[in-house]
């Protein structure tokens, strides 16, 4: 009987233990899982370091992306040769660190006649300079020669043979208070200002434009004729007042619509 007993006690145990399933050792929960969740984010980091530094060495190392060319466009008077010289573009630099601001900065303070250039980088080996020259709008006269002025008013270059159809600037303001108050350079924009405001016609036989103060502009027409233009007010309807007056009195040498509303014509 005590046997018995003893191997129910023990079959008792066997049971238990068989229905909790805790033969051995507890494994730890998750330690398989936790070793991949760590690598993971390491990996992606290598992965990350690896592809920066080589897109660095393809960039900045490499002889793959390098300036090889330079190519200007947009030039009118000057030459792609005088523009890319003094660009001084550093050929075989890598294209990733030429400092594209440094080379506006030359082109404009070695060519004054650029009004506005573009450096862009042209991948994988090239730099271009798109470049826009200023254009005259009138001239004055500096001994033998002659300086260009443009729109601006912006003295840019000096010319022994001046653009055909380019009025001359004539000053005539030693005496006058407007010279004290705004200055040469003020006065030759006034001037500038109506020269831009002439109709087409009227432009074309326009061969000089004179100014004696801020409100005092006259215009010299070819075939002797004149035009007293005031100041630059109003500048679109003296125009067109200028050019219905030349159109009803062909033969009159002299107008003025410095009051375009009250125009007088003389001459004939």
């Amino acid at each position: 009987m005590a046997g018995q007993a003893t191997a129910q006690r023990g079959g008792g145990r066997i049971k238990k233990s068989a229905k909790s399933g805790r033969s051995g050792p507890r494994p730890r929960r998750g330690g398989r899982l936790r070793l991949p969740r760590r690598r993971g984010p390491l990996l992606v980091l290598i992965g990350v370091v690896l592809l920066g530094a080589g897109l660095i060495w393809v960039l900045y190392g490499s002889t793959w992306l390098r300036v090889e060319h330079v190519k200007t466009t947009g030039t009118q008077v000057l030459t792609p040769g005088e523009v890319e010289a003094a660009a001084a573009v550093p050929i075989g630099s890598p294209l990733i660190s030429v400092d594209t601001g440094a080379i506006e900065a030359r082109l404009r303070q070695k060519l004054p006649r650029i009004g506005t250039v573009e450096v862009v980088r042209s991948w994988p080996h090239g730099i271009g300079l798109k470049v826009t020259e200023r254009k005259p709008a009138l001239l004055m006269k500096n001994g033998a020669k002659f300086d260009e002025v443009d729109a601006k008013g912006v003295r840019f270059a000096t010319v022994q043979q001046p653009a055909r159809g380019i009025p001359l600037l004539e000053l005539t303001v030693s005496q006058s208070p407007s010279l004290r108050r705004f200055g040469t350079d003020r006065l030759v924009l006034e001037a500038v200002r109506v020269a831009g405001e002439l109709p087409p016609a009227v432009a074309e036989e326009t061969s000089s434009v004179k100014i004696s103060s801020y409100d005092s502009v006259t215009l010299e027409l070819t075939g002797g004729r004149s035009v007293v233009w005031g100041s630059d007010e109003e500048g679109e309807l003296k125009g067109r007042t200028l050019s219905a007056l030349m159109k009803a009195r062909p033969k009159s040498t002299r107008f003025d619509v410095s009051a375009p509303t009250a125009p007088a014509v003389s001459g004939s």
